[in-house]
C-alpha cells in the first residue's frame, strides 16, 4: 500500500470537500491560509504570493468574503489599495473538527514518538515544496 498516495489523496478529498461546504476552491483556500499565517496583505501582495493577477486575486477574495472568512478594507497607509484580511477565528471555526480530531490522534503517541512525526512532516513539506518549485520555477518556494 502506498501510504504517502493515501495521505496525499484524503487531503486533497478533504480541502475538495471544506471548498463544496463553504463555495471555495483549493487556491482561496491556500490564499486563506496565508493570511491566517501571515497577516492582513493587500490585493497586490497576495497575486504576488500566490502566482495570481491581480484579476483573478479579486476572485478569490470575492468567494472567501462571501463565505465569511475575509474582509476587504481600505489601507490605512494609502486608501487606494485595499486590505485583505481573515475574519478572527475564521480559520479555526472551518477547520475546528480536524483539528480536534488530529489532536486526538497525536494524543495516541509518546512525546519522542510525537517528536519523529513531527521531523517527518516538516520533511515532507520541504519535500513538497521542492517538487512544486521544480514544475512550476517558483523561486519563492525555495527554502
Amino acid at each position: 500500500m502506498d501510504h504517502g498516495r493515501e495521505l496525499s489523496t484524503a487531503v486533497v478529498a478533504f480541502h475538495e470537500a471544506v471548498g463544496a461546504r463553504l463555495g471555495v476552491t483549493a487556491v482561496d483556500q491556500r490564499a486563506l491560509a496565508l493570511i491566517g499565517s501571515r497577516g492582513p496583505m493587500s490585493a497586490g501582495e497576495l497575486a504576488k504570493e500566490i502566482n495570481l493577477t491581480p484579476g483573478a486575486v479579486t476572485g478569490v477574495a470575492d468567494r472567501l468574503e462571501r463565505a465569511g472568512l475575509v474582509r476587504r478594507e481600505p489601507d490605512p497607509d494609502d486608501r487606494r489599495r485595499v486590505v485583505i484580511s481573515a475574519v478572527p477565528g475564521a480559520f479555526g471555526r472551518v477547520f475546528a473538527g480536524l483539528s480536534a480530531a488530529m489532536a486526538e490522534l497525536g494524543a495516541r503517541y509518546t512525546p519522542e514518538q510525537q517528536r519523529v512525526i513531527g521531523d517527518w512532516v516538516e520533511r515532507a513539506v520541504e519535500v513538497l515544496k521542492e517538487q512544486t518549485r521544480l514544475l512550476t520555477g517558483d523561486e519563492r518556494l525555495r527554502p
